[in-house]
C-alpha cells in the first residue's frame, strides 16, 4: 500500500476527503465537495493525500482551469496544502509539495503558484514554508495578500486587474462562495439562518463556474466577505465569527 495516494474518478467515491472526516454537520459539505471534484478531475485537477484518516492532502490544477482570480500561462495552482494534528513535523508537507514540483516539471510547465499573505493566515498557504522550498512573492493585493510562485522558466503569474479592486457597489454584507470546500455549506447555514434571525440584509454569491471566479472583484480561494463594499477577510465564517466582524 503506497504512502500516498491520488484521488480519481473511479476511488472517490470510497476515500475520505482529509478535512472534514470527524464532523457529522460537515458531512453534506463532503458530499458537495466529492460531486464538484469528480467534475474538475477531467480539467486535470489534482487531490493527492496520506493514505491514513488524516488532515494531509495537496489540492492543485492547472492554472488555466483554477477557479481563482489569478492569470498566467502554462501554470500550477495550489488550492490548498495541509497537514494537522499528529502529522506535522514528519516531512508530509514537502514530500507533497515535491510531489506537485516534479509533476508539474513533467508536464512540462512553467512553474506553480499559489495564494498567500504577509502575516500566517488560516486557509491560507504558509508564506514561510513556501519561500522555504523556492517560491517567491510576484504580485500583490492591499491587506497583504500575496502571490507565490516557483517559476521554472522566469515567467511570471499575476492576480486578474479586476482582484485588486476589493470593493463592490453593494452596502450589504456580501459573501463570495465557492464548492469546493466542505466547511462551507455549513457556514452558510450557520450565517443565513442568523442573519435571518436578526434582520441582517445578506448578499451569498454562489461561485459556480470558471468565468465568475476569473472575474471576482477581490482575492478569493473558495471564500471572500464584504461588509458596506469593502473587502473584509477570505476566513471562513461561522455564527461566532460573523458576530465579531460586525461588532468592528
Amino acid at each position: 500500500m503506497s504512502e500516498y495516494i491520488t484521488l480519481y474518478t473511479d476511488n472517490i467515491s470510497d476515500e475520505h476527503l482529509c478535512c472534514a472526516i470527524a464532523d457529522k454537520k460537515h458531512q453534506e459539505g463532503v458530499d458537495v465537495k466529492r460531486a464538484w471534484l469528480s467534475e474538475r478531475m477531467k480539467e486535470g485537477h489534482t487531490f493527492r493525500k496520506l493514505n491514513e484518516k488524516g488532515k494531509v492532502f495537496i489540492e492543485y490544477a492547472p492554472l488555466e482551469t483554477a477557479w481563482v482570480p489569478v492569470v498566467g500561462d502554462n501554470y500550477i495552482y495550489i488550492y490548498c496544502l495541509w497537514v494537522a494534528g499528529k502529522y506535522k513535523g514528519q516531512g508530509h508537507g514537502r514530500a507533497l509539495l515535491y510531489s506537485c514540483i516534479d509533476e508539474a516539471k513533467r508536464q512540462g510547465k512553467s512553474g506553480i503558484c499559489v495564494i498567500s499573505s504577509k502575516k500566517k493566515s488560516p486557509f491560507l498557504s504558509d508564506k514561510k514554508f513556501m519561500e522555504k522550498h523556492g517560491f517567491r512573492t510576484v504580485d500583490t493585493i492591499p491587506d497583504g495578500y500575496e502571490l507565490l510562485a516557483l517559476s521554472f522558466d522566469e515567467t511570471l503569474p499575476r492576480f486578474a486587474d479586476n482582484a485588486k479592486k476589493q470593493h463592490i457597489d453593494n452596502e450589504e454584507l456580501t459573501i463570495y462562495y465557492g464548492l469546493q470546500c466542505p466547511y462551507i455549506p455549513n457556514c452558510i447555514k450557520q450565517i443565513s439562518m442568523f442573519c435571518n434571525e436578526n434582520s441582517i440584509p445578506l448578499n451569498l454569491v454562489c461561485v459556480d463556474s470558471l468565468e465568475i471566479a476569473k472575474n471576482l472583484p477581490c482575492v478569493f480561494n473558495n471564500w471572500a466577505v464584504f461588509r458596506h463594499g469593502k473587502f473584509q477577510t477570505v476566513h471562513l465564517l461561522n455564527e461566532g465569527s460573523l458576530k465579531k466582524l460586525l461588532a468592528q
